[in-house]
């Protein structure tokens, strides 16, 4: 799949995205090695620390229906329209890790279908802990 019809899955993934608090929405594109992709949205919480970036749920989602093997995600957020690239938080990184190889897995921060950069896993969480580390 290419980048630009992946970062369009991510744009249409934002409108879902429930924020009544922040109201910055999150749109995410997972591709899996097997073609499928995955959406996610971000979802907050009155309490907070319940909420879940649109990169988590696209992977939850990924695995709880048996998916472990990624090839790339594409990110795209802003409050009321999408103005600049944004990357995925820490814990969002640390759960890529979990199921990407960090030298392969691509992450595409997005402002439109045209206009994003790409980065490795690697490039963007250079000293990760993953699975390979507990021998």
């Amino acid at each position: 799949m290419e980048n630009k019809e992946l970062i369009q899955e991510a744009i249409k993934a934002r409108e879902m995205a429930y924020v009544p608090y922040s109201h910055f929405k999150v749109g995410a594109a997972l591709l899996g090695k097997n073609g499928k992709v995955y959406l996610g949205c971000n979802i907050e919480n009155a309490a907070y620390t319940p909420s879940n970036c649109a990169e988590r749920t696209a992977f939850f989602k990924a695995v709880s229906e048996g998916v472990l093997e990624f090839e790339k995600i594409a990110i795209v957020a802003g409050k009321d329209k999408i103005e600049t690239y944004t990357a995925p938080c820490g814990v969002c990184r640390q759960v890529m890790m979990e199921f990407c190889e960090p030298q392969e897995f691509k992450v595409i921060m997005a402002k439109t279908p045209e206009d994003y950069k790409e980065m490795t896993l690697k490039e963007i969480l250079p000293l990760g802990f993953g699975p390979k580390d507990l021998g």
